[in-house]
């Protein structure tokens, strides 16, 4: 069963730019550890304080394993510092989620 992780951010909205830079970081960190990195997402237009990250995996246990890889990536680490140091997420919440079958990554028919 595949799950998928979705992380709510609360962010600065006058921070944009380091949240940005942070979410690139985990572009290269992320598949490395194990996740399968969906992407991450900047609010465009409407509400400007809220972003998202998602990040899928085979099974908990492969979430588990790419935990345990992230506590140890040094640059993982240095990431965190970056976010802890620059105070540009305000909150942060993680929501596990399974895809249905037959309703995920399915293409637009070509017309």
């Amino acid at each position: 069963m595949a799950i998928t992780c979705l992380i709510r951010y609360e962010i600065d909205p006058f921070q944009r730019d380091a949240f940005r830079e942070y979410a690139q970081r985990w572009g290269r960190i992320i598949p490395r550890c194990g996740g399968h990195l969906v992407g991450y997402f900047l609010p465009y237009e409407g509400t400007s304080d809220v972003a998202w990250g998602l990040i899928s995996f085979a099974n908990l246990a492969a979430y588990e394993a790419y935990r345990a890889r992230l506590k140890s990536d040094a640059e993982g680490a240095a990431n965190f510092a970056f976010a802890h140091d620059r105070r540009f997420i305000l909150k942060e919440e993680r929501t596990f989620v399974q895809n249905v079958e037959g309703a995920f990554q399915i293409a637009a028919e070509a017309s």
